[in-house]
């Protein structure tokens, strides 16, 4: 007679996909779920969303030029659909100011403010840290694999008139 397993365990459940597109886009989803909430807490301490860090960020790498809201809106990381609330929010902390061009009244251009500039300043370090958190256990091989992995599988889908994100 064959002896009880002292295993309680129930045996591991097959993952069951119903293609290699949708394991790897589920994946991508997971992963992102995990590493996002490590970010998500450094801008929470300082009040700001990822999207609005993200516009901050590609602001200050043009300072102490200014960019057209719809430069901007093309460079998110992702879209947002709502800019001008996103903007209102960040011009009401002082931390963006807009401009109109005098030889073109529609165009609007962003600035961001010294104070946008020193909020950046302030989180920097817990925003390197958390990128360390994120991946610091993978190698810089397999760092550059994955980034260039992404950004084949994004290339596609790009809008053409983008800039990528990559290149600020």
């Amino acid at each position: 007679m064959a002896k009880p397993s002292t295993n309680s365990a129930p045996p591991a459940a097959k993952q069951s996909f119903d293609s290699l597109e949708q394991e790897v886009f589920l994946n991508l989803w997971r992963t992102y779920d995990r590493v996002k909430s490590l970010e998500d807490e450094v801008f929470a301490a300082v009040s700001l969303s990822a999207q609005q860090y993200n516009a901050l960020r590609l602001l200050k790498s043009v300072y102490p030029n200014a960019m057209p809201t719809l430069v901007l809106g093309g460079r998110l990381i992702s879209r947002a659909p709502d800019m001008t609330r996103l903007l209102d929010r960040l011009e009401k902390r002082g931390l963006l100011v807009r401009e109109r061009r005098a030889e073109n009244r529609r165009v609007v251009e962003v600035r961001i403010t010294d104070e946008g500039r020193s909020l950046l300043n302030q989180i920097h370090d817990a925003v390197q840290q958390s990128h360390q958190k994120q991946f610091g256990h993978m190698s810089k091989k397999a760092l550059c694999q994955l980034a260039d992995l992404l950004r084949q599988a994004r290339q596609p889908h790009e809008d053409a008139d983008n800039l990528s994100f990559v290149d600020q």
